[in-house]
């Protein structure tokens, strides 16, 4: 079952199919972050956050070039400090609200994704590509930087070696090397990737929501926490996983051979 949202969110579009939300990136012609839509996701985000329903989110962009070529550089044409201080504050709320979404999400990157565009998929749990996408943190071309968790999270998944290539040297890459560096988890054809993160996302509602969001706090607590201060929280949150009513519906679920009914609780 689809429904649309009936709360408007800036340059963006809410749909919710089952447990899924998916956002679609609207604002052609290539989809660029303004001040008001970085506000509309963090608002979005935290939404889906209280909507107990919503397990995972898929974020693509509208149409068939495009997931989002970032920022207008208009923006910062003008050389204001003020407006740049504001507008990196904007983007490093939105996309920290969106990798701190207590669900799985997935970015369904269906054409350029370029500086901000692909910061917003770096948020991400899990990025999907269309063979024919390029992807890139091209800001240091314009005396600018990748300011949105850019250069942390890149880093992260692919590697020093990588991360310097794209972001000193401003190497645009294409889905299969993506691929091939852990950028990305998965190519798919042309028109797809919506359609792959979905049967995904579907994968998702068969896991415990309470369960999901917990490991999903321990696995990115990974980044700046040594292992050893890491592993007593995994046990403890592991333990504490046994006062919610999911955890004694997925373990019945499997001992009586049969579907578990979620109430994320």
């Amino acid at each position: 079952m689809s429904s649309p949202s009936n709360t408007s969110y800036t340059n963006l579009k809410l749909e919710k199919r089952g447990h899924t939300a998916i956002v679609t990136l609207n604002n052609p012609p290539a989809h660029t972050w303004t001040a008001d839509s970085l506000a509309a996701l963090k608002q979005l985000v935290l939404d889906l956050n209280a909507d107990r329903d919503i397990y995972a989110l898929v974020i693509t962009g509208e149409g068939a070039k495009f997931f989002s070529a970032g920022a207008d550089l208009k923006l910062f044409a003008d050389g204001d400090k003020a407006r740049a201080r504001d507008m990196a504050r904007r983007f490093g709320e939105a996309f920290e609200t969106l990798s701190a979404f207590r669900g799985v999400s997935i970015a369904a990157i269906n054409g350029f994704a370029m500086g901000g565009g692909l910061e917003c998929a770096l948020a991400c749990d899990i990025r999907i590509a269309e063979t024919q996408a390029q992807l890139a943190l091209p800001e240091a071309t314009v005396g600018l930087l990748p300011c949105a968790g850019g250069t942390q999270n890149l880093a992260a998944l692919v590697g020093e070696g990588w991360a310097k290539r794209m972001i000193l040297c401003g190497e645009r890459i294409d889905a299969a090397t993506a691929k091939d560096i852990g950028l990305v988890e998965q190519v798919v054809p042309t028109g797809t990737a919506l359609e792959a993160a979905l049967k995904l996302a579907e994968a998702t509602a068969k896991q415990s929501p309470t369960s999901v969001a917990i490991c999903k706090t321990l696995i990115q607590s990974t980044r700046g926490v040594p292992l050893k201060q890491v592993l007593p929280v995994e046990r403890e949150a592991f333990v504490d996983l046994f006062d919610t009513l999911d955890q004694k519906e997925g373990v019945n679920a499997f001992l009586e051979k049969r579907k578990a009914e979620w109430c994320n609780g």
